[in-house]
């Protein structure tokens, strides 16, 4: 393995070609690890360099393939289960290769044809990558160098009966209130989110919009521009479902709400029976 780095994206050099495909070399010329004909593009040759992800192939031997995987080491994807026996559940990770989650790492019992969020490590002992959705111990709360407002990189990661649990920056956890939640989500799904509080026990609410002021001039001009689209009127109201307006405009009742009511003290809208209609 030395000169290689086992599940990442490794640059090296095609050093010799034999019947049963190329093998490529990084910085030392002794390690070579075999790049199979099935992923040999016309026109490479002795010399030319190539990016590659190196792992374990199904025989334990070090193999390399031009496939791009799904996750890489130390990193967190949405994987499929692909199958699930008694060693654990099977992941798809874009290459010839299985990712295993061990029953151990599971953080509930994992089933064929869901997906998951999971994190991909080396195990120290048996040297092998390895999946897990038991994220906590990768996610640290403790130490939160955030303030209300900051702008965040989220990552949804389950559902739960307050609302949507997320990813902070792939640091922290965090929670978008059912209330707050503007539009679908599903899990892996990046987006840019708010800090909205954090608890004095270190719990942190996300929200998806910039609360305050700043929040009311997105949500005005996107319910103008659906008006506009829609011949100046839309079929929406104060009393309208939650999940219809999420359906129409992307946000929550509440955001609607406000919208409507900076438009209609700016005299921009009138309301009308079953909806509203620009002015």
């Amino acid at each position: 393995m030395e000169g290689f780095k086992l599940g990442e994206i490794n640059r090296l050099t095609v050093a010799r070609q034999e019947a049963q495909g190329m093998y490529l070399r990084g910085d030392d010329e002794l390690n070579q690890v075999l790049l199979p004909n099935a992923y040999i593009a016309e026109g490479l040759k002795i010399g030319d360099d190539i990016d590659v992800f190196i792992y374990f192939d199904n025989e334990e031997r070090i193999i390399a393939t031009t496939l791009k995987p799904k996750i890489e080491l130390n990193n967190f994807a949405p994987l499929v289960v692909e199958q699930v026996n008694r060693m654990g559940a099977f992941v798809d990770m874009g290459i010839m290769k299985q990712l295993l989650v061990p029953y151990k790492e599971q953080e509930a019992p994992m089933e064929e044809g869901r997906t998951y969020l999971v994190y991909m490590y080396l195990d120290s002992k048996s040297g092998r990558l390895v999946g897990t959705t038991k994220l906590g111990r990768f996610l640290d709360n403790e130490h939160i160098p955030l303030e209300k407002g900051d702008e965040v990189e989220l990552m949804v990661l389950r559902n739960s009966s307050l609302g949507v649990n997320v990813m902070i920056n792939e640091m922290h956890t965090g929670l978008i209130f059912e209330n707050d939640v503007n539009q679908p989500l599903k899990i892996g799904q990046k987006l840019v989110g708010f800090i909205k509080t954090i608890r004095e026990d270190n719990k942190i609410d996300v929200v998806l919009q910039r609360e305050g002021t700043a929040s009311f001039e997105p949500n005005t001009q996107k319910v103008v521009d659906v008006l506009n689209a829609n011949g100046g009127t839309l079929n929406l109201h104060d009393k309208s479902d939650p999940a219809e307006i999420s359906k129409v405009l992307l946000m929550s009742k509440k955001a609607f709400k406000k919208a409507v009511g900076n438009l209609y003290r700016a005299r921009k809208i009138e309301l009308v029976d079953g909806g509203i209609k620009l002015m």
